[in-house]
């Protein structure tokens, strides 16, 4: 059985994610933001194996997140999770002077797969929203744009989807994929959301664990366990690699060249 990495697992689809993973018998580590966080995911799922714990809306508590997963050894699996919505009404910045949506939603799964040690799989959550983002690279953090939260969301999602398909061109020996889990009812997506929530965390539990041979592949964007169309701006080398470079500059780690 497969050891899992959830970021942001205390609650919505995270913690659906995990709730089927222990049931099938894996090892699932979740990631909570804070000590108060972690005892609430504890009691949700005492199966667990751990709780890390750090604030990714900090470059210090995403370093901290990645120690704390390699003191753990080696994952098979990554999910990166985590994510804040498009309801923000004004732009947030956080304590590294970033826009709170870059930071959780794009720096945040940058800089864990760039420091912890490289499972067999990686696993992006997007949104169908990302095929409205924009991939001009010339102002992540909203400085210059009147902020829009719909459109930010938007342009973040668009980002996770470069990153897996920048980590698939980059690291081929590893199976990097992104997936959207559709417009479900959680707390993010609102009571009125139409898509059935069962089926949210279907996708990415297959796509972390799954031998079947449509689920290992890398470069892939799939939702209900289907291949669907991505932004046609995520394959280009050009935008991977200025997103890749971005990053890099931010926290002062570059994405390693080779997984081993």
């Amino acid at each position: 059985m497969a050891r899992i990495l959830i970021t942001g697992s205390t609650d919505g689809l995270g913690l659906m994610a995990a709730r089927l993973l222990a049931h099938d018998g894996h090892g699932v580590t979740l990631h909570a933001r804070n000590d108060t966080r972690a005892d609430d995911a504890r009691d949700a799922l005492p199966e667990a194996e751990a709780v890390l714990v750090g604030d990714l809306t900090t470059i210090e508590g995403m370093r901290s997140v990645a120690a704390q997963a390699d003191e753990r050894d080696r994952y098979d699996a990554i999910i990166h999770n985590a994510a804040v919505g498009y309801r923000e009404p004004s732009r947030i910045e956080t304590a590294d002077g970033l826009s709170h949506v870059f930071a959780v939603n794009v720096l945040a799964p940058y800089l864990l797969t760039a420091l912890i040690t490289p499972p067999a799989r990686l696993v992006y959550l997007s949104s169908g929203m990302h095929r409205g983002g924009d991939p001009k690279l010339d102002d992540l953090q909203w400085s210059t744009r009147n902020w829009d939260g719909s459109r930010a969301y938007a342009d973040s999602k668009l980002l996770d989807v470069v990153l897996a398909f920048a980590v698939a061109r980059r690291w081929p020996d590893v199976l990097s994929n992104a997936l959207e889990p559709g417009w479900v009812p959680t707390k993010m997506g609102g009571p009125g959301a139409p898509d059935d929530l069962s089926l949210g965390p279907v996708t990415q539990v297959w796509l972390a664990t799954s031998q079947d041979p449509e689920a290992t592949v890398t470069g892939g964007y799939f939702h209900h366990q289907e291949p669907r169309f991505a932004h046609p701006a995520a394959r280009s080398p050009e935008v991977q690699d200025g997103l890749l470079d971005a990053c890099a500059q931010l926290t002062g780690v570059p994405l390693p060249s080779h997984t081993t």
